[in-house]
Parts: structure tokens; sequence; C-alpha cells
């Protein structure tokens, strides 16, 4: 008898690959403080391929169709461009906890592109369990004090929007390439539009003035959240449904916050730690709210 079912390791897997991703964050802020943004932000892809280059020859993996070639290029406009380049550049403006508050809407905005990329139907418990929880992520930040409108946030709204898509595109054809392979096919068929952006971020920077803590956080965001995070991320989704696995990515706010004290001496207020009790509830509500899975491609 199998101890684990097919969405209690798939909620599993999530939570990895959400863990990895919280350190996203913070990093970013870290390496944007003396290095370009776009060179941070697209950058990290250039180096997470030539990772995904190897892999893929050494296993000798089959080429995707072009079926599979469109989803993993919608996939890659999200979680290779979109996402990364617009939070690079709003790390540079405003604080990773910030961000952090902002980027708490992608389970929801995940859930919503499910609905149309992989024909899940939640049900209505299961929607307002969602909503009730990105309603105390946007409580939290006006609690905080970040409900202020910045031209970061409309950047950091913009990369929640395409992440969602990306990873609801990825989950999809998870399906049928797999986990790795997924995000590895998505960051080679990039690197012809990659590499001269990075390039000509690469020109405006002086490399010989920055510091080693710089290259610590680009270094972990192009091979852990840019990648690895990705190998238990995608198959999670697959496995659990992307729809309810997407809502444990709920307490990645909470997570960076504390990664962020960690590594950064920020407080954790006991305000934080209500608002992360009430959301982990909330996510375990959603986890028993039924989703339909439409097995149609």
């Amino acid at each position: 008898m199998e101890l684990l079912t097919r969405e209690t390791k798939g909620m599993l897997l999530g939570l990895v690959g959400v863990i990895i991703f919280s350190i996203t964050l913070p990093a970013t802020r870290v390496a944007v403080a003396t290095l370009d943004p776009m060179f941070v932000g697209l950058g990290r892809s250039v180096l997470a391929a030539h990772l995904a280059v190897v892999a893929l020859l050494v296993t000798r993996q089959r080429i995707p169709t072009l079926a599979q070639f469109k989803l993993l290029a919608v996939c890659a406009l999200g979680v290779i461009f979109g996402f990364p380049a617009l939070t690079s550049w709003a790390m540079q403006q405003v604080p990773s906890a910030h961000g952090a508050v902002v980027v708490g809407l992608l389970p929801l905005a995940t859930a919503i592109a499910s609905t149309f990329v992989n024909h899940e139907r939640p049900s209505r418990a299961f929607w307002i369990a969602s909503a009730a929880g990105s309603a105390l992520v946007v409580g939290f930040a006006l609690t905080m004090g970040a409900g202020a409108l910045h031209l970061a946030d409309l950047a950091l709204l913009g990369a929640v929007a395409l992440g969602g898509v990306g990873y609801a595109a990825g989950a999809r054809v998870t399906r049928e390439l797999g986990g790795w392979q997924t995000i590895s096919w998505a960051l080679v068929i990039s690197v012809p539009v990659l590499l001269p952006i990075t390039g000509a971020a690469a020109a405006r920077t002086n490399f010989a003035s920055v510091p080693w803590q710089a290259w610590a956080g680009f270094v972990y965001v192009a091979l852990f959240s840019q990648y690895l995070g990705f190998f238990a991320w995608y198959r999670g989704l697959d496995l659990g449904g992307v729809a309810r696995v997407s809502q444990v990515q709920l307490l990645q706010l909470f997570l960076t916050l504390g990664f962020a004290a960690l590594l950064a001496g920020e407080t954790i207020t006991p305000t934080m730690i209500g608002f992360a009790v009430a959301v982990v509830a909330v996510v375990a509500l959603g986890r028993r709210a039924p989703v339909r899975r439409d097995q149609a491609r």
C-alpha cells in the first residue's frame, strides 16, 4: 500500500519548491544593489541554461514536439523573462519584504491561469479559500504599511500575472516531458533572446566593483530559483493539481520574511506570526476543497 497519495506528494514537492523560491527576492535585492537588474533578471537564466544543456545532453532527452514547444514558449515568457526581469527591477525600488507581499498574490494568479491552460475546475469552496488567502496577504500589506502604490508595485503585479501563466503552462507540459525537462527546454529555447539582452546589461556593469555578496545572490537565483527549484515545483503541480498545489505558495511571503530576518537581521513581529498562522489555516482548507481536473488535452 502506498504511504503517500499522488496529491500529498504533489503538496510536499510544491512546498520544497516554495522554500527554494522564498529566498529569491532577498537574494535578488542583494544582487541588484551593485549589478544591473536586467543582468540579474535575465542573466540568471543564461547561467541556468548551461546546466540545462548539459542535463539534456547527458540524459539524451528527446526533442519536444511543436505543440510542446508552444507551451514551453508560454512557460518561458512567464518564468524566464517576465517574472525575473520585473522582480529584479522592482527590487531596486522597494525592500524584499514589500515585494514578497505583492508576490503573495501569485497563487491566485496561478489558479486563475490554470482554469484556462489546464482545464481545471476548482469548486466554489476552493475559490473562497483562495480569495481569503489573498485577502489576508493584502491585509498584511496594509497592516505593515506596504499598501501605498509604487511603480514597483505595478511591475510586481505584472510579474505575478506572467508568473501565474508560466507556472500553469509549465505544469501542463510537465505531464508529457517531466518537471526538470520542462524548465530545461524552456531555458534552452530562450537563449537566443537572452544572450543579446544580457550582454547589453553586462556592458553597463563595472564587474570589478561588485562584492562577493552580490555574486552569491546572483548565483543563488540562477542555480536554485531559476533551475533546481522548478524540478520540485513543476512535478508537484503536475501530481497534486495546479490550482491546489499553487496555494502552498501563500506561505512564501512569510518564508521570505523569515529568510530576510535570518540573512538581513529584520525583525519578525507578532503581527507577522498571526497572519502566517491564518494563511496556513486557509491553505489547509483549500487543500480539502474539491478541484475537478479535466483530463482533456
